[in-house]
């Protein structure tokens, strides 16, 4: 087995030279680099960095080198990593989407002397943090930039890497760190080693059970994700093509271009994918908009551990020649397997993909697990619904009295940079992980997330509310877009509701009512409140009555990661949102509600 990232692609560059290992769209044409072409660029992106006066040494952890990239996903992302990381030095990833703030923040913490970055907008979005952080000597960029060294620059030296510098590389050397945005604070670095990171690799594997040498991937989520990474690696040592889309507005497109065997995504992505599938059988008529709710109703009882009837199947297989086989083909029509994590999915997504044959294999980690602690398998056997899948190889886990899940293994961290008394908060003595979330066994294999267990909160009554699992749940409605449920000390659960304007206008003009240009207007329209009471009304018995929503608020306009309500993986900032939606949240309880 490999024991340092680069040596995955060095094997490969090695027993499969010409197979192509990562694409991208160059002028609207697909450019390819083969397993060769990569090791090769990346060998000499290594020289040429070697040039600039890296270490020769690799030492501890503060004192090695960091190198930062800001970029979207796209081939040079991959190669910069795998040549960072033969110089001995650390590849620290940057979200293009944090604010300059967090970037000035991150690269005075992390002491970056050289920068890799995209194009010309985010240099000079990002130019006033780089001018202001003493560390900085270099930037260059992929895309040519008047004014700005170009990555190539470092290629075309054609220097060679440093053999007695990538022998003392071990895996106990540190590969990357990881900076988390959080829902709360400021960002902190995840230092993650070779070991880390490249036995999470092979520990995963057995879940790609399908695979198929020279399949080819779309992938979209972002590499700074160390989710994106990790599968990456995975893709890369099981012989399946990467290819990158071209923005996230092109993905359908790139999807029916690439026709892939399989894709990650997070659920906010999958739950779009949805809703557009959902508006195009709200415009069908007749006896099509029948059949395709008939479809739609028969994917919602799917269950791969009960089949169903001899009735049920049958109509199921009816249902995918007619209506599910449009779905396939959207994808590219040769999808196996959509890897979701990072939040929890709506079971019923999951259950009507599912029995569309597109296998959503849903998974739980952690950046400080490297991610993957366990995902539900390819095989029916070992998928539940519902929960979050079986322990991957070689890992742990055990869930204290409160209920809190901690990790052990190979794949957890070794601490947070510059941040020891954050690391003993999350970190035992004996190397067990605090992961922050509550959690259970089912049928004692499959493990299941109740909670965040710093979101639980108690009401006035002294009642416990585990918001999440309402959340979910009210999101099963097409009418409802984005909510958090909120309650801490008061004497009642409410919620703050971003609707779907799409389906909300769409039920308006069926129903023959004017329907409003602007979102704030048809937050305010009777009818609207109405028809969101109505599915508050649908669900809330499905709950104790603590746990009940009482009030809510609609919100104009969505959370998204630019209006600082999202982070970069698409998790909800809890605090940021009460914090702007104060005055609102004061409205629901009155002042009487301290």
């Amino acid at each position: 087995m490999n024991k340092r990232l680069f040596d995955i692609i060095a094997n490969k560059a090695n027993t499969e030279p010409k197979q192509t290992m990562l694409a991208g769209k160059v002028n609207n044409e697909w450019r390819t680099y083969s397993s060769e072409d990569v090791w090769d660029t990346a060998q000499k992106l290594c020289g040429g960095l070697l040039q600039l006066g890296i270490s020769n040494s690799i030492l501890e952890a503060e004192q090695q080198e960091k190198i930062a990239i800001i970029s979207p996903n796209r081939p040079e992302w991959l190669i910069t990593d795998f040549g960072v990381q033969m110089t001995g030095a650390v590849l620290t990833p940057l979200y293009p989407t944090i604010s300059t703030n967090d970037m000035e923040y991150i690269l005075k913490e992390a002491e970056v002397r050289i920068v890799f970055i995209a194009d010309k907008e985010l240099y000079e979005r990002f130019k006033p943090a780089f001018d202001n952080t003493s560390s900085v000597q270099h930037v260059y960029s992929f895309d040519k930039i008047e004014g700005v060294n170009n990555w190539l620059e470092l290629i075309e030296k054609k220097a060679t890497p440093n053999q007695s510098i990538i022998d003392k590389i071990t895996e106990n050397t540190l590969a990357t760190i990881i900076y988390t945005s959080g829902t709360t604070g400021q960002p902190k670095g995840v230092m993650l080693t070779h070991k880390n990171i490249v036995s999470n690799v092979y520990d995963s594997m057995p879940a790609f059970s399908f695979a198929e040498k020279g399949a080819r991937t779309l992938s979209f989520l972002p590499l700074n994700h160390i989710f994106e990474r990790t599968v990456s690696y995975i893709y890369i040592d099981a012989d399946i093509s990467i290819y990158y889309a071209e923005s996230m507005d092109t993905i359908g497109d790139n999807l029916k271009e690439v026709k892939p065997l399989v894709f990650t995504t997070v659920p906010r992505l999958l739950e779009k994918v949805y809703e557009k599938i959902l508006a195009k059988g709200l415009d069908l008529k007749g006896i099509k908009r029948a059949l395709f709710f008939w479809a739609l109703k028969l994917g919602f009882k799917f269950d791969n551990h009960d089949r169903g009837s001899a009735w049920y199947r049958w109509q199921l297989k009816l249902a995918n020649k007619l209506i599910f086989s449009k779905w396939r083909e959207a994808l590219g029509n040769n999808v196996k397997a959509i890897v979701t994590g990072s939040a929890p999915c709506q079971p019923r997504l999951i259950r009507v993909f599912t029995a569309a044959n597109i296998i959503i294999m849903e998974g739980y980690g952690l950046t400080e697990t490297s991610p993957v602690i366990s995902v539900n398998r390819y095989e029916s056997e070992g998928r539940r619904i519902g929960s979050i899948g079986t322990l991957i190889d070689n890992v742990q886990v055990k869930i204290e009295d409160d209920g809190e899940i901690l990790c052990k293994g190979n794949n957890v961290m070794i601490g947070y940079y510059k941040h020891p008394e954050l690391t003993k908060e999350v970190l035992t003595d004996d190397g067990w992980l605090k992961t922050g979330d509550i959690g259970e066994w089912v049928e004692g294999r499959f493990l299941k997330i109740t909670d965040r267990k710093k979101e639980i909160f108690k009401t006035s009554g002294g009642k416990y509310v585990a918001p999440q699992v309402v959340e979910n749940k009210l999101k099963e409605s097409i009418f409802i877009e984005q909510l958090i449920v909120i309650g801490a000390g008061r004497k009642f659960v409410s919620a703050l509701i971003v609707p779907s304007f799409s389906h909300a206008r769409s039920w308006l003009k069926d129903k023959g009512f004017d329907v409003p240009e602007h979102n704030d207007e048809l937050i305010k329209m009777p009818c609207v409140i109405d028809l969101i009471q109505r599915q508050i009304d649908k669900y809330n018995p499905m709950f104790s009555h603590p746990e009940q929503v009482k009030k809510f608020v609609l919100l104009p306009n969505e959370w998204t990661i630019d209006t600082m309500e999202l982070t970069p993986s698409l998790k909800i900032k809890r605090k940021v949102i009460l914090e702007k939606y104060a005055t609102q949240i004061e409205d629901i309880y009155g002042k009487s509600d301290y």
